[in-house]
């Protein structure tokens, strides 16, 4: 295919580009910061959350199990729905969702209608989240543009959760944790209606087969025994018999699924958008990245407010150089050289350069400066995941046929939320263990109550520097993983095509060309 050919819209696609993309890209970015910020915007205000419904310490975990269990589990299901009702209907109606079951959670008497609206939340994100991505999918097809297009979406994707620090420590500190769920209603407002006026998504990319209800019945339910087998051993440990009986459930279920989407003839995941070698790497390396990086942020928000004293405000200022790193790393370097070099070089030295920011933190003792060793890591951990964002999210997206488009993208936003699951409970349970033994060991010759508390306070960053390790193990892979897999040749070679079959090229988003 020449460099024109592929530069020229798709025939009977989208004729010529969008004329409001770019207003278009403004709604479905707002869309996308308020499904991150919702992610670690409650966290800080749980606490407060919990005191006031009477909810037990046992049960405070639902109130992030119950949106990570829906949004986790019904992404797969959330993408199909987009590619048959189309995307833009999808989008409106999600963020509609969004918006009530967020004044469900800010109007919450108890902690059953706590629990439940986190789960509608959670439901209505998996519907709203691989629209916004696919609709950037089949809105920029011209390579520089996309590239400018992902590199603030990847910017929003990855710093969002820091900017939900902040924002929730000015709620919850100056007003009420009840504002951590009510700042999502006007978010929602503004996109569904910006939305609604400006976007007009590409014709003749709906799927319109009928929706592969075991697919959906066996994904949905391997998704949820994953993570709640992950959340579960959390609080009750690896071995425990509900925990194990999650993980062999979980297989199960979802090598049916395989086996049925292999056989079915609309399947609900085309086992051709995670075969592909570029795009199974993509999925692959992103969730190994998430898994270190969701755990970094528990332990450095612990690590800042107990060990630290720091505020809920202070914390959440104290994130603001990952927040810029991950900015400069995703709008300046991966949005320049994305249409220059081939992905796995972006991504893989990405995640090594993250990795040397994780590196640092194992340094960290209760006396640490942040000058010396949290702003260094801070900025190399979002310089590095930025870069590497921002092309993984373009290629998991780009020459995948339109109909399948909306399951492509619920793919990342499931290696994703799952990613998330399964690092926060497996690092913080790896830190917990860490702690305890190391207050066992130090606890005889403390006499005094002010020693006791000094190991204590030992053993909670001893653990946090244990976990660590682990993190930048995972980084490691994940950038191996990025290097060996994704064989996608520079952007203008097509390499991303690969697995849709000829006779569907014309069928593809336009690859990236510059």
């Amino acid at each position: 295919m020449s460099e024109t050919a592929q530069k020229a819209p798709a025939p009977g696609r989208a004729g010529v580009p969008d004329a409001n993309r770019w207003k278009a890209l403004a709604f479905i970015a707002l869309a996308q910061l308020m499904v991150v910020l919702d992610a670690t915007i409650v966290n800080i205000a749980m606490p407060s959350a919990q005191l006031d419904l009477g909810i037990s310490d046992g049960n405070r975990q639902w109130i992030v199990t119950a949106y990570a269990l829906a949004f986790g589990g019904l992404l797969l299901f959330g993408g199909r729905i987009a590619d048959l009702w189309g995307r833009k209907r999808a989008f409106v109606v999600g963020l509609g969702g969004f918006a009530a079951a967020s004044a469900l959670g800010g109007a919450a008497a108890n902690e059953a209608m706590m629990f439940g609206a986190r789960a509608l939340q959670g439901a209505f994100g998996a519907l709203l989240a691989p629209a916004a991505l696919s609709l950037l999918a089949v809105m920029f097809t011209d390579a520089k543009e996309r590239a400018k297009a992902f590199g603030i979406y990847g910017a929003i994707a990855g710093g969002g959760g820091a900017v939900g620090l902040i924002l929730g420590g000015f709620l919850t500190e100056y007003l009420d944790w009840r504002w951590t769920f009510f700042v999502n209603i006007p978010f929602a407002i503004i996109a569904a209606a910006g939305a609604y006026f400006v976007i007009r998504e590409p014709e003749g990319g709906r799927n319109r087969s009928a929706l592969d209800i075991p697919g959906v019945i066996l994904s949905t339910l391997g998704l949820v025994s994953l993570v709640y087998g992950f959340t579960r051993a959390e609080s009750e440990g690896w071995s425990d018999s509900v925990t194990v009986g999650m993980f062999v459930a979980s297989a199960v279920l979802l090598a049916a699924f395989v086996v049925v989407e292999s056989k079915v003839k609309a399947p609900l995941l085309p086992l051709r958008v995670i075969t592909e070698r570029n795009r199974g790497g993509i999925y692959l390396s992103l969730g190994l990245a998430i898994i270190s990086m969701f755990g970094l942020f528990l332990f450095l928000t612990y690590y800042l407010q107990i060990v630290k004293g720091y505020s809920p405000v202070k914390t959440g200022f104290a994130f603001l150089p990952m927040i810029a790193g991950m900015i400069t790393g995703s709008t300046q370097i991966g949005t320049r050289l994305m249409t220059r070099v081939a992905p796995r070089l972006l991504m893989g030295p990405g995640f090594l350069v993250a990795a040397l920011g994780m590196l640092i933190l194992t340094r960290l003792e209760i006396g640490s400066s942040y000058a010396a060793v949290l702003l260094p890591a801070m900025l190399l951990l979002g310089l590095g995941m930025g870069t590497a964002f921002m092309p993984a999210m373009s290629l998991a997206t780009q020459g995948v046929e339109p109909r399948d488009a909306g399951v492509a993208s619920a793919m990342v936003n499931t290696s994703q939320q799952v990613g998330g699951a399964i690092g926060t409970a497996l690092l913080n349970t790896i830190a917990a263990s860490a702690t305890t033994s190391y207050i066992k060991d130090h606890m005889t010759g403390a006499a005094s109550k002010p020693q006791q508390q000094l190991v204590q306070l030992e053993g909670m960053v001893h653990g946090y520097t244990s976990a660590i390790w682990f993190a930048v193990g995972i980084l490691v892979a994940a950038a191996t993983i990025a290097l060996t897999f994704v064989n996608a040749g520079k952007p203008d070679m097509g390499g991303a095509v690969a697995g849709s079959g000829a006779k569907d090229a014309e069928d593809a988003v336009p690859v990236m060309v510059h």
